[in-house]
């Protein structure tokens, strides 16, 4: 009896263990929880790095197309990355004579897909180590994974690190960079 105990309390312990593994939660962004069941602006308005992308995603009116169904995978500048543009550049985008341009730079950091990173990662090894992909906006990423870092390279050549990789939304995945990424205009 003592031994049928002993190889159920470790069959259970052994279950519990795949299931945490299999239910993994979301990394924490900005300092605040991601939750799976949420979709990107949902969870987007809570991480305390990403008040600029929020902001611009209001002004150019994409909160309703980023609450849709998707899937999208979107590449989330934070707010050091959009602090690094150019003095100026953020004020004058988030203008409303000037929606049109930061709907094209916010819409070329979404891919019209979702693409963990596992993914990321597999078609740029396909490819020869770079994955070309077009964004919802018309741009063209270059993809890259290389020693476990996975980059995003926009037309103009500027390379983003993706520092927090799959953080799952509910119509989606965010891919958290350093850059902002910006077509050639």
């Amino acid at each position: 009896m003592r031994r049928f105990a002993t190889l159920l309390l470790a069959g259970t312990i052994a279950v519990s263990a795949l299931a945490t593994a299999a239910y993994a939660e979301n990394p924490m962004v900005g300092g605040a929880a991601m939750y799976a069941n949420k979709t990107i602006v949902d969870n987007a308005v809570n991480s305390k790095d990403h008040t600029t992308l929020v902001a611009a995603v209001k002004a150019a009116g994409l909160v309703e197309t980023l609450q849709g169904a998707g899937p999208f995978t979107v590449f989330a500048p934070t707010n050091e990355a959009f602090a690094a543009l150019p003095a100026g550049t953020v004020d004058t985008l988030l203008k409303p004579e000037n929606k049109d341009k930061l709907t094209k730079i916010l819409t070329c950091h979404v891919i019209g897909a979702k693409a963990m990173a596992a993914d990321v990662v597999a078609m740029a090894k396909a490819d020869g180590g770079t994955h070309k992909v077009k964004t919802v906006g018309g741009c063209e990423l270059s993809l890259k994974a290389d020693g476990g870092k996975v980059t995003v390279t926009d037309e103009n050549g500027n390379v983003a690190n993706v520092t927090i990789a799959d953080v799952e939304q509910s119509n989606g995945v965010i891919h958290v960079i350093d850059k902002v990424l910006l077509p050639k205009m």
